[in-house]
């Protein structure tokens, strides 16, 4: 079969399309002939050796995934052969045509679900929804500001701030981009490349401040936001994608009584497997009450995973970006 094999720690270009062995599944596991694979910052990093975890060399990257269970181990009784299901790697290995995964980390698709929604759902909603439920103890009628509201977990996050009853400001830096948030629920808009982001939120929250920041960029507005929360707020630090870490100014969290909260989705997944299941329960009914939605910017052969990569690295995507087996057509 084909996957795509990373030999060393290097910029993504240097990612090999190439012939493997076929996966066999051992106790607890079923084997999925892939669907199609959704491409999320962290891949870029991991591969790059940038990431908090670093395989063994060579490994093949990814981590969710969509397809139908192709073989069983002997033990497994929950699936069966034909059955739809949507993954999560524990093996960093879903840039493939075939992938083996553990039962804990395979739920069944919803019916009418298109593989390329459902290729696309566990990470960044799974994160957002993390984050704003448990993390975040998002309220009804609270603010809550989405940094980076266009890409694929901030627009997960607009919605999923919609459905749990806030009032979503959503911060991009083109209009294109906040368009697009808006289509997804955002209520208010903040360009801040044309405007100043902590005048913005203080005129928008009549000087109160924002009761949850979501923040997956990092850089320099971690340090506006640090000052524009409201009192009891939670600054939620999910990543960065602008590549540069900010510091607290811990003074702040003092005198404005606010808390940094961080989030790490791939460890509550392994800490809490049950927790996870019930959110991605609830993420699969908002997606029927259309509540929660995949917006898809672009899908490639697995082939192109590089140039995926490389797309979703530069912050060039909107949404998601997904990869499916070279012989295959989106479904």
């Amino acid at each position: 079969m084909k996957a795509i094999v990373c030999e060393q720690f290097a910029p993504v270009e240097r990612l090999q399309y190439r012939d493997v062995e076929e996966p066999v599944p051992r106790s607890g596991e079923v084997r999925v002939a892939i669907e199609a694979i959704g491409v999320n910052f962290p891949d870029g990093l991991l591969v790059e050796g940038s990431y908090q975890a670093k395989p063994d060399l060579p490994f093949t990257p990814g981590v969710e995934f969509a397809g139908t269970v192709d073989a069983v181990a002997s033990d497994v009784t929950e699936y069966t052969v034909g059955m739809r299901v949507i993954g999560v790697s524990d093996h960093y290995d879903a840039y493939a045509e075939k992938v083996c995964c553990s039962v804990q980390r395979l739920m069944a698709m919803p019916k009418d679900m298109p593989f390329t929604d459902a290729a696309s759902l566990v990470l960044a909603h799974g994160t957002a929804h993390h984050a704003l439920k448990q993390r975040g103890q998002l309220q009804s009628g609270e603010t809550l500001l989405v940094l980076g509201a266009a890409g694929g977990t901030g627009l997960a996050a607009v919605q999923i701030g919609k459905a749990m009853g806030a009032r979503v400001i959503a911060a991009c830096s083109t209009d294109a981009k906040l368009a697009l948030a808006k289509a997804n629920g955002a209520d208010e808009l903040i360009n801040y490349q044309t405007r100043e982001l902590r005048g913005e939120l203080k005129r928008l929250t009549d000087g109160k401040g924002v009761d949850v920041v979501y923040d997956p960029v990092g850089g320099a507005q971690f340090d506006t936001c640090a000052r524009s929360m409201a009192p009891y707020g939670r600054l939620l630090v999910i990543g960065f994608a602008s590549g540069e870490i900010p510091k607290l100014p811990v003074n702040l969290a003092l005198v404005k009584e606010f808390s940094a909260v961080g989030v790490f989705w791939g460890a509550f997944v392994r800490r809490e497997p049950a927790t996870f299941m019930a959110n991605m329960q609830e993420l699969f009914a908002w997606y029927e009450q259309g509540k929660v939605r995949l917006h898809i910017d672009q899908t490639l052969p697995l082939s192109r995973a590089p140039e995926a990569l490389r797309r979703v690295l530069d912050r060039r995507v909107s949404g998601k970006l997904v990869l499916v087996p070279d012989a295959a057509e989106p479904c």
